[in-house]
């Protein structure tokens, strides 16, 4: 399969819009219930989120920023410290309710998770110490989960959003596992959004290169009933993956390079919540995780600062 030229797999800048590197939304063909954008923004520059008919979450990738939203007749100002990396650990966030609009200003890399909605929940700041931090799976499938924008940690209408650090070596969304059935209490229908970054995992030799720009993971989609989908790419900083049905994983660490992904889920079904099922050819692989140990490099915390 031609990778770069599927449906649901784009490559760094191609899904660019305005002053946007990426945007997924309700435009995008087949695409209803999610949405991101990703952008670098230069010192003294600005991005302007001015649809009010979405719920958001603003995520520092790296950097910080000061977000200006007005709701009605008030206009907040909201600080995001930020962070060094996506590695460093997890970041504060910053919610935004359906009706409001935004202006970000700051110099670094951010992303804005969103899902379609006019209902309203309460702008909600979530301070990166606040984040509760999963370290989840075991052996060569640990990976560190980032819940900020979960059911039970979050008040919101649709959207659950949440990062994964997978480090140099490890599977992460695996055993592969599909939510595009609606069975109550067992599996919810979720469009799900991967971006993906990838680095030299920290203490990597000095070779000379620029090592970060071979940097690559590697992450598998396929079909389920709901769909038909084929994802097999090397996957590089920037990335975007869009899965609306199929079994979706591993997302895989290639030896040398650790892997983060942002996900952001929603779905028509009326429950907000992330039910999944497994394939049952590889389910039998979550009983192992018992006998094994966590993985000692996690949690990743304040990392050293990391080649760009």
């Amino acid at each position: 399969m031609d990778v770069a030229g599927s449906r649901w797999f784009h490559r760094r800048g191609g899904l660019a819009r305005d002053d946007w590197e990426s945007v997924v939304d309700d435009s995008t063909p087949g695409w209803a219930h999610t949405g991101i954008r990703v952008a670098d923004l230069p010192a003294g520059g600005a991005l302007r989120l001015t649809d009010p008919g979405v719920e958001r979450i603003v995520v520092p990738l790296a950097g910080s920023f000061t977000v200006e939203h007005t709701d009605g007749e008030t206009t907040t100002v909201t600080r995001l410290e930020g962070r060094s990396s996506v590695f460093a650990g997890p970041t504060d966030v910053l919610y935004l309710t359906a009706g409001s609009t935004a202006v970000i200003h700051g110099e670094g890399r951010v992303a804005v998770a969103s899902s379609p909605t006019t209902k309203r929940h309460p702008n909600r700041y979530l301070a990166a110490a606040d984040t509760p931090v999963e370290l989840r799976g075991a052996g060569a499938s640990s990976r560190q989960v980032h819940n900020f924008g979960t059911p039970g940690v979050l008040d919101a209408e649709r959207l659950i959003v949440c990062e994964v650090i997978t480090p140099a070596g490890n599977w992460s969304s695996y055993p592969p596992h599909k939510h595009d059935e609606h069975v109550p209490g067992q599996e919810t229908r979720l469009e799900e959004i991967y971006y993906f970054e990838v680095a030299p995992t920290a203490g990597a030799p000095d070779s000379g290169t620029d090592v970060s720009a071979g940097a690559f993971g590697l992450f598998s989609a396929y079909s389920s009933p709901a769909g038909e989908i084929d994802i097999d790419a090397r996957v590089r900083t920037g990335d975007i993956a869009l899965v609306p049905y199929g079994y979706h994983g591993p997302a895989a660490a290639a030896p040398g390079y650790d892997l983060y992904y942002l996900n952001v889920m929603a779905g028509p079904d009326p429950a907000r919540a992330w039910h999944i099922t497994d394939d049952p050819a590889h389910a039998w692989l979550r009983t192992t995780w018992g006998a094994q140990e966590v993985d000692p490099r996690l949690p990743y915390g304040d990392l050293q600062e990391r080649r760009h």
